[in-house]
């Protein structure tokens, strides 16, 4: 009988090693304590967990992504429910990489991810990396074609698509780092575009990013700037509004600390800034925790002044 359970025990297990299959995931909790100037505004308390976890299939040079979330709560929400993101195949035709199915195409600097049923082809040809991309319904990004290269040192990427352009450019000249996005759109006064310098000087990180938005035209993304996707997120933004950012960053003692100074203005009467200090450090444990003190001054509202200090335990597996 244990010959007869270690045989069994010993198929199993190459059956999961033959199949190729990876599970990794991650988890954070935070404490929320915020403390506002406004005596209308009843100071608040809140806990809250966010989960994902990612599985991966693998057959040869094709993989199989599945990826789930809204494994969240927060105060006074006990609902938790797992839900799949993102379900999509990676495979190869030839020299084409194809990627295809339901997947997220992340956050920049000035536009929110989407998450939506795309297919996405590329290829190289005599240095050169071009793409095409079709997604779905109001996706916005039905037929992307894309071209990118490297001239002289100097990254560049330009992409055409339906409703306007995305134009892209970095590089990194005696140890400065430069980064330019730009979303030039058909819709007139709806530009959109971000520039980014970062270096070291003596053992400190020094990062300075500016995003600019025309008139009709609204940033919504969630970087390291701020989170401007929804009225959720630290601050939702109007249309015109600029982003301008610094940030510096060193280690001590083990511990990752990062200031940060932001100024988001251009719109009368809605001038906002920000500081945030970070304090981030690896524990013995495999955890990560994070300590963020934040201090907001908005000028168009009279009830959102406030401090804020979180506390979150991460971890990755």
């Amino acid at each position: 009988m244990k010959k007869l359970i270690a045989a069994a025990v010993a198929t199993s297990v190459s059956a999961i090693a033959m199949a190729d299959i990876s599970i990794t995931g991650s988890l954070k909790t935070n404490y929320t304590h915020t403390d506002y100037q406004s005596t209308n505004v009843d100071d608040s308390d809140k806990f809250s967990t966010e989960g994902d976890l990612r599985i991966k299939g693998k057959s040869g040079d094709t993989s199989v992504v599945m990826n789930f979330g809204n494994i969240d709560s927060a105060s006074g929400d006990n609902a938790q429910t797992m839900t799949a993101e993102d379900v999509y195949v990676v495979t190869k035709i030839g020299d084409v990489n194809i990627k295809m199915g339901n997947y997220d195409n992340g956050n920049n600097e000035l536009r929110a991810s989407s998450r939506n049923t795309r297919f996405n082809a590329t290829t190289e040809l005599g240095g050169f990396k071009l793409s095409y991309l079709n997604g779905n319904g109001d996706d916005k990004q039905n037929d992307e074609v894309g071209i990118s290269t490297s001239l002289g040192g100097v990254s560049v990427g330009y992409t055409a698509k339906d409703g306007g352009e995305t134009i892209k450019a970095s590089t990194s000249v005696g140890g400065v780092n430069v980064k330019y996005t730009g979303l030039p759109s058909d819709t007139a006064n709806s530009d959109r575009q971000y520039i980014e310098v970062a270096t070291t000087f003596g053992g400190v990180g020094v990062k300075f990013g500016k995003a600019e938005a025309e008139a009709d035209k609204a940033i919504d993304g969630d970087t390291w700037m701020g989170d401007f996707e929804d009225a959720s997120g630290a601050y939702k933004l109007s249309n015109g509004q600029d982003v301008t950012a610094v940030e510096l960053s060193t280690s001590m003692a083990g511990n990752k600390i990062a200031f940060r100074n932001v100024n988001i203005d251009d719109v009368a009467t809605e001038d906002t800034s920000f500081n945030k200090v970070i304090v981030t450090r690896p524990l013995a444990s495999g955890a990560t925790l994070e300590v963020t003190y934040t201090d907001l001054d908005d000028d168009g509202s009279t009830t959102t002044d406030s401090e804020t200090l979180d506390i979150e335990l991460a971890v990755k597996f």
